[in-house]
């Protein structure tokens, strides 16, 4: 079933359940954003919109996003989506790499194309409201685009990536699983792709009432009240804020976080199930090519898995998924499956990314280390290319966690030698010294903070890392 014909499903079998709760608690029921969508996809029909066509979205993450996903789908148009932590700079990478023949703009965007002319040609749609004809989503073929998005840059440059309908709804098909529930589940939600899976599964996503772009800038207080305000029952958020969440309880009505899109530490959820020792911690391991390739109940962890950890074995991800395969080649993790995007927009682009095997198969390269243990569970290390002197940066930086006055630890180079950073009460440096010493680690260098990457800030963002060290050393 595609992510159309689920969504009609949903509205049918809930009409006046909640579909979206924005950030500023306002309610849109399945019906109203299923009969706005349908306004929306008649009004821009008229304004030439069909199959094929690419409209940019320069909208924040809203009600009238998701309505407008879905009345571009309805029309077999592609919704062009920029990556929002790269802010101008995302969408002139969007306009690069896609031929828009209109855009979306609300709010302050609507001046988008004062700063980017490319758009003066290009139609824009227009978010109004009406009554709309009741007709039921086409099913379009599986091969029939439907979404361009674009990985971060974090460690390269953005790419972009075109997503098929069909692809689309094997997505769905491996998200399904994690996400399924007997429960009536309330989810706030800050990844896009969930309140989509949301959306045909007929569960009520609340938004983020938090900066998107900079949710290390977010109130845990503030967001306590939006969780407790609308009974919210699940957290689908990235590490930094489970970890901004993990000095107070939650409240009662929380049972599960789901969390990913960077490591997530076994200390932080130690903290998390302290002060609400029934909730159930998930991390979720996966990359813009590959969601969800693994997934762990962090907050059931062993001692004994707790000792590998803190003895420098690296951080563990937990079982793959049902829908993937993965396989360890060099010590890389590759990843196949219907979900597993296959090749970017820019074929060039799958040069170092992309290998087929001798049956044909596509294999993406994900460019982080990892091993299978005895029970077939995958274990990260790190990026390949972090490697240094044999060492791998998870099974040092999550060590170093469980060292006292540590609250955060990367490794990077210095002078070609392996250098252990720590952000921490540096009263226990000479205990960090000793313990990195131990892992063969000669070198350490306390920092008021280790920069983090732009999207979810929960990656340690390396260069900028590098250049910090060679600054605090020289």
């Amino acid at each position: 079933m595609t992510i159309l014909a689920a969504f009609d499903a949903a509205v049918a079998a809930h009409p006046d359940r909640p579909a979206i709760i924005d950030g500023k608690g306002r309610v849109v029921s399945f019906a109203s954003l299923h009969a706005r969508a349908g306004f929306l996809a008649d009004a821009w029909a008229k304004r030439g919109i069909g199959p094929g066509d690419r409209v940019l979205i320069a909208v924040s993450v809203t009600p009238d996003l998701y309505a407008a996903l879905a009345a571009l789908w309805r029309l077999g148009a592609v919704a062009v989506l920029p990556e929002p932590a790269m802010g101008l700079k995302g969408v002139k990478t969007a306009l690069a790499a896609a031929e828009v023949t209109a855009w979306i703009g609300a709010g302050v965007l609507r001046v988008l194309p004062l700063l980017v002319p490319r758009l003066l040609g290009a139609t824009r749609l227009s978010l109004g409201a009406g009554a709309a004809s009741d007709l039921p989503s086409p099913d379009w073929p599986d091969d029939h685009p439907a979404l361009m998005s674009f990985t971060s840059g974090s460690t390269g440059r953005a790419k972009a990536i075109m997503r098929s309908h069909g692809f689309l709804k094997a997505q769905n098909r491996a998200v399904g699983p994690l996400l399924a529930s007997d429960q009536t589940e309330i989810d706030l939600v800050a990844f896009p792709v969930f309140v989509l899976a949301n959306l045909g599964s007929g569960v009520t996503s609340v938004l983020p009432n938090w900066p998107l772009r900079r949710p290390d800038r977010a109130d845990p207080k503030a967001i306590r009240a939006h969780i407790a305000k609308h009974g919210v029952t699940r957290l689908l958020l990235p590490p930094v804020l489970a970890e901004a969440l993990a000095n107070a309880p939650l409240p009662a009505s929380v049972t599960t976080i789901f969390t990913g899109g960077g490591p997530v530490f076994p200390d932080v959820v130690e903290r998390l199930t302290a002060h609400n020792p029934a909730l159930r911690v998930m991390a979720v391991y996966g990359s813009t090519e590959a969601e969800p390739i693994a997934e762990l109940e962090v907050s059931a962890l062993t001692p004994a898995d707790r000792a590998r950890i803190d003895g420098g074995e690296g951080l563990l991800a937990g079982p793959p998924v049902d829908a993937v395969r993965v396989r360890i080649v060099e010590d890389e993790i590759l990843v196949a499956g219907d979900h597993v995007v296959e090749t970017y927009v820019d074929p060039a682009d799958n040069a170092v990314t992309k290998t087929r095997d001798e049956k044909g198969t596509i294999w993406h390269r994900t460019g982080d280390g990892g091993r299978f243990d005895e029970a077939g569970r995958l274990w990260l290390l790190g990026r390949t290319q972090g490697r240094i002197e044999g060492l791998w940066p998870f099974a040092i930086e999550v060590a170093a966690r469980s060292w006292p006055g540590v609250r955060r630890a990367a490794l990077c180079p210095l002078d070609g030698k392996a250098c252990l950073a720590i952000e921490g009460d540096t009263a226990h440096l000479a205990h960090w010294r000793e313990a990195a010493a131990a892992l063969g680690v000669a070198t350490v260098v306390a920092l008021k903070s280790i920069p983090l990457d732009r999207r979810h800030r929960s990656k340690v963002d390396y260069a900028r890392l590098a250049e910090l060290v060679r600054a605090s050393a020289a």
